[in-house]
């Protein structure tokens, strides 16, 4: 709160200076006032997350002097020195004070100050603002993460935007020396643009209120983004043997569709009268079970009854073939460039043929390029997980 108050006496401190007797016989003196400053104009004081923002601007005769901000609390009978302020920008100017204290009113005055004869021309009037007992705003609960292909996504409870003094979150991120603020919102959604596939961050929210109160963190969770592909083709190995091999990929150039009789591949696919398998390569496991989902991963804009399965067993493997049915996500423990264990996931979404009646499949896929990591999408809340 704001409170202007007019001065009722004038607060000019004048310079008297008297001019030496002239070398000729006629005595006289002369005394004169100094120029005055121009003084500031529009004082404005508000109060702003534990300080007090102070802003004037320029009078339009206004010389490249200094300002000096005073201050008092309103129950003191003077005013006392708080800084000098040299620098403006765009003939507004401006001073934060943060030695203030909650439950208490301050007044404040800024005087131009002529810094050769020392002249102050103080602000047409002082101006009061009440500080507030700092009330942070409610922390954000239920934080989730989800990988998506070099970003990651977040969200949660949406609650704290409930207050009436609600005005944003903000999305923090790890970095080497600890946590760096990396946005701001006023949705309880966040896309992460500059995560990198394979490498793990840790973020948190906080919510801010109108007064720049901001709430303690939330719980922090990690996403490790991946490398995910939609709409893939290959083939049956009796139709076409050069793309009827798959090898999930750590990176964006690399084919993933090879042939079938590659030792690098992780699985090939085979077709019988029981339908399609996939029969793991060198080195490749399959997890026996697999669950049917609505997608390969329910991320930013997904359907409410989207059903996915984003977290990869760690262990139950088999080298047995394993049928392959649309609408069904399937685990992948394969070794990596490196030799390193990854996981990945497969969800066909079309099984049919083409014009020539070879038997082929339409699928998504999701590979995570960290080591021994098996989240392929989802962090906290995994449906299926």
């Amino acid at each position: 709160m704001e409170m202007k108050r007019r001065w009722t006496t004038g607060l000019l401190i004048a310079v008297v200076a008297s001019v030496p007797q002239a070398a000729c016989d006629e005595d006289f003196g002369i005394t004169y006032v100094a120029d005055e400053p121009d003084a500031p104009r529009d004082l404005t004081g508000s109060y702003y997350n534990r300080g007090v923002d102070l802003s004037w601007r320029l009078g339009p005769d206004w010389n490249g002097e200094p300002f000096r901000v005073y201050g008092k609390r309103v129950s003191d009978a003077d005013y006392f020195f708080i800084a000098e302020v040299t620098s403006c920008i765009d003939a507004v100017c401006v001073y934060r004070d943060i030695n203030v204290r909650a439950g208490v009113t301050y007044e404040y005055y800024v005087a131009a100050v002529d810094p050769d004869t020392g002249v102050e021309t103080p602000s047409e009037y002082a101006v009061e603002v009440r500080v507030p007992e700092p009330v942070p705003p409610p922390v954000p609960e239920r934080l989730q993460t989800v990988a998506l292909d070099g970003a990651a996504y977040l969200h949660w409870d949406d609650s704290p935007a409930l207050e009436d003094d609600f005005l944003a979150y903000r999305i923090y991120a790890s970095a080497d020396d600890g946590y760096y603020l990396v946005g701001e919102t006023d949705s309880p959604g966040f896309v992460d643009l500059l995560a990198t596939n394979g490498h793990t961050t840790s973020y948190f929210v906080t919510s801010l209120d109108d007064q720049g109160h901001e709430s303690d963190g939330s719980e922090a969770m990690d996403c490790t983004p991946r490398l995910d592909y939609a709409g893939e083709i290959m083939y049956a190995h009796g139709d076409v043997p050069s793309a009827s091999g798959f090898r999930f990929r750590e990176s964006e150039d690399a084919q993933a569709v090879m042939a079938g009789d590659r030792e690098d591949r992780h699985f090939r696919l085979e077709s019988d009268r029981q339908g399609l398998w996939m029969v793991p390569g060198p080195r490749a496991r399959i997890h026996p079970e697999s669950r049917w989902t609505t997608s390969l991963k329910c991320g930013p804009g997904a359907d409410p009854d989207c059903e996915s399965w984003e977290i990869a067993p760690r262990s139950g493997y088999s080298t047995a073939r394993a049928a392959l049915d649309p609408g069904y996500t399937y685990m992948f423990r394969v070794p990596g460039d490196d030799g390193e264990t990854r996981f990945g996931a497969l969800r066909a979404t079309i099984i049919g043929v083409d014009q020539e009646g070879d038997e082929l499949i339409v699928f998504d896929w999701a590979f995570q390029t960290q080591p021994g990591n098996p989240h392929l999408s989802r962090t906290a809340g995994t449906s299926g997980g």
